[in-house]
């Protein structure tokens, strides 16, 4: 299986997030690829996801989004003060995307790294 198919295999893949892996992985050999994409599939969050965490915002416990992404900070300041009164939960409703994305770059970049000590 090429790189192209194991990368279709990701959930809610983005034409962005495509280019950017395949930047990331293409002076790759084919197995520290297949590596790459092991690592950075258990990390990746996609958009779907993060927009559910969100909307539990609305119905339970602000914050679960950014607990997720590694913001845990804000996380315990959307916690405490009910996502900003619901003007930041509402915020990152229509910011899920970039939150996604953003995220998502920083765990490939992550893998990428980890693939790489592993060749030294």
């Amino acid at each position: 299986m090429n790189q192209q198919q194991m990368l279709m295999m990701l959930p809610g893949l983005q034409p962005d997030e495509l280019s950017f892996i395949q930047n990331l992985t293409k002076d790759m050999s084919e197995t520290q690829q297949q590596q790459f994409l092991m690592f950075y599939q258990g990390k990746r969050k996609d958009q779907q996801t993060l927009m559910l965490l969100t909307l539990i915002g609305f119905f339970g416990v602000a914050g679960i989004q950014r607990f997720v992404t590694n913001e845990i900070a804000l996380g315990i300041i959307y916690l405490l003060t009910l996502g900003f009164c619901g003007v930041g939960t509402i915020i990152d409703l229509v910011n899920i995307k970039s939150i996604a994305t953003q995220f998502n770059q920083n765990q490939a970049i992550e893998s990428a790294n980890m693939v790489a000590m592993l060749g030294k």
